[in-house]
């Protein structure tokens, strides 16, 4: 559903503007309904509403005993942000899910299928130059299992 790269400014009061390509799919799909929540690589996740839905239902069958369950429980759940986008697209970050992912003016938006990864730029540069030169050294043992018969 949602792909590629793209790039865009957060204005003075933390909205960011959906791209135009994805917004009717939106539209359409949850009513410009989507939840915001973190990600442990510092930045933000957002989904589409019946997306979000399917991820916390099963973040909540996790045991509640287990403290690795838990901890996502807490970060990703606890976290999580409804919004809806207004006429324009935009859509407001609150405060505390910026300052996590240290987002201040510029930020890239990555489509991953079914959400969406927001980035402060800046980070995003550094991070994925740094995993471009991992992965310039791997071979095929260090692949997960059934990725090396996989041709790009």
């Amino acid at each position: 559903m949602f792909r590629g790269v793209n790039a865009l400014n957060l204005d003075t009061k933390g909205r960011v503007a959906i791209p135009t390509r994805y917004r009717e799919r939106l539209q359409s799909y949850c009513a410009a309904k989507l939840v915001v929540t973190i990600d442990r690589d510092r930045c933000l996740l957002i989904y589409p509403l019946p997306i979000w839905e399917e991820v916390e239902r099963k973040l909540k069958q996790l045991p509640s005993f287990n403290q690795n369950a838990r901890k996502l429980q807490r970060l990703y759940i606890g976290h999580a942000t409804e919004v809806e986008m207004d006429g324009q697209g935009r859509v407001l970050l609150a405060p505390e899910l910026r300052r996590f992912a240290n987002l201040q003016k510029q930020a890239v938006l990555i489509g991953q299928g079914d959400k969406f990864e927001l980035w402060d730029e800046e980070s995003w540069n550094k991070l994925r130059e740094a995993w471009l030169e991992e992965t310039q050294d791997l071979d095929a043992s260090e692949l997960l299992p059934g990725l090396e018969t996989l041709s790009i």
